[in-house]
């Protein structure tokens, strides 16, 4: 057995007993424990980013009378710590949680600290994009997540900014200034020539796109060993990133930085590489100010997809029924497409993915772009990736780290590759 496979196991065992403490506290007795079919006056629902809920929970609340309390966390470096501490200290956690892709293996090793949706909700097995369901079951069967959307890779550009610097700005004719990589690197050295600004905000966005894309095996082996060093997939997005510096194509601003927040409304750059559920953030970011000046065209290349979750009810809750019913409810064919007309959460359910108000939206923020069509066309393209256990926290604590490490001239190309790989053992199997 390798180091590298060693430290894997030890470490999914280290979270199981970890979290574990959660699951075995379901099975004791609960003096607040509500009676036998009490109705609960609230259920509380643990997001990240932006899921698009605050508008379908009001039609829920007037439905069943429940209230529903939306509990937001900006991003997922500081949801999951505390995801993480509700199932080790046993209080704490919301009725329904969602799990991101990157997140979602980790805490499906330990089953235990979560309920079987199965038995709690319609047969839904046929109504998502097969490999999306199928992700949502633990390795024991169980069903511990609902499919909520999919990231599906888009580029979400600046017309005003692409006016100024003289490059076209309508959307077929901005798709083709980049049929591939090479040529988005070489329309960003015309934008820094013109107007001696980064085009794109970050190589991190170029690397998670293009690594996403490639599909995969991505940091980690199919048995679940740190292979970052190895991946095909990560070596492409790390080598466009890196062109992509050394072109100086780049604003250099940290992704989910305050700058980087900040630099959509200042127009610190120009475009940036959008799944679906990014939308709403840009916008957010970039205020009403600059509504209309943003679009959305393909991304090089072709498909890809980054991101997407589940939701999940943890052994937790003490009404585990009427919270798998709101996971349900949110995750509907009408939610999820009342979801992506408000932030952007790209549908799972086929019959949302079908709905002629999904395939004929346009988002009138981003100049009326037909982002269910741009957006929608890609879903059959896409892909199931290989995630490992710690797959965000080596993405986020090793390789985005280094890649900004030699973006901003810190260290060189190699010692920021030895760096990666260094980082990338410890944060994948720590």
């Amino acid at each position: 057995m390798s180091l590298t496979t060693r430290r894997s196991r030890l470490a999914a065992v280290a979270l199981a007993a970890i979290t574990a403490v959660g699951g075995l506290a379901a099975c004791g007795t609960d003096d607040d424990a509500p009676a036998a079919g009490e109705k609960p006056d609230k259920l509380v629902v643990d997001t990240f980013g932006e899921f698009g809920y605050d508008e379908i929970v009001k039609q829920y609340e007037k439905d069943t009378g429940i209230k529903v309390e939306l509990r937001k966390t900006a991003q997922l470096n500081e949801y999951r710590p505390k995801i993480v501490r509700a199932l080790a200290t046993r209080k704490g956690a919301a009725d329904v949680i969602a799990l991101e892709e990157g997140i979602l293996n980790e805490f499906k090793a330990n089953p235990a600290n979560w309920v079987d949706l199965a038995p709690l909700v319609a047969d839904h097995s046929k109504d998502y994009l097969p490999w999306k369901y199928e992700l949502g079951k633990a390795p024991d069967g169980r069903l511990i997540g609902l499919p909520t959307d999919v990231g599906s890779l888009a580029v979400c550009y600046r017309r005003d900014l692409f006016q100024a610097a003289g490059l076209p700005t309508e959307r077929d004719q901005v798709a083709a200034l980049w049929p591939d990589w090479n040529a988005f690197i070489e329309t960003g050295k015309k934008y820094r020539a013109a107007t001696n600004k980064g085009l794109l905000d970050s190589v991190t966005t170029a690397a998670s796109a293009v690594m996403f894309q490639q599909g995969g095996d991505l940091f980690y082996d199919k048995q679940d060993a740190i292979a970052a060093d190895k991946s095909a997939a990560v070596k492409t997005a790390w080598d466009t990133a890196i062109a992509m510096a050394d072109a100086n194509i780049t604003a250099e601003t940290a992704t989910w930085s305050p700058e980087w927040s900040a630099g959509f409304k200042q127009g610190t750059f120009a475009a940036t590489f959008c799944p679906s559920w990014m939308l709403g953030i840009v916008a957010d970011n970039s205020g009403a100010e600059n509504k209309g000046k943003w679009d959305v065209a393909p991304v090089p290349g072709g498909a890809g997809n980054w991101g997407g979750s589940w939701l999940a009810v943890p052994e937790q809750s003490k009404y585990q029924k009427e919270a798998a019913k709101l996971a349900e409810y949110l995750t509907n064919a009408q939610s999820q497409v009342a979801a992506f007309k408000l932030k952007g959460p790209l549908p799972t359910n086929l019959e949302a993915l079908k709905n002629p108000d999904f395939l004929s939206y346009t988002n009138e923020y981003f100049n009326n772009a037909p982002t269910g069509k741009i957006f929608g066309d890609s879903v059959a393209k896409i892909q199931p990736l290989h995630l490992g256990p710690k797959h965000q926290a080596v993405k986020e604590n090793a390789f985005e780290p280094a890649l900004r490490s030699y973006e901003n001239g810190q260290a060189g190309k190699d010692k920021a590759w030895e760096q990666f790989v260094k980082d990338a053992q410890t944060q994948g199997a720590f």
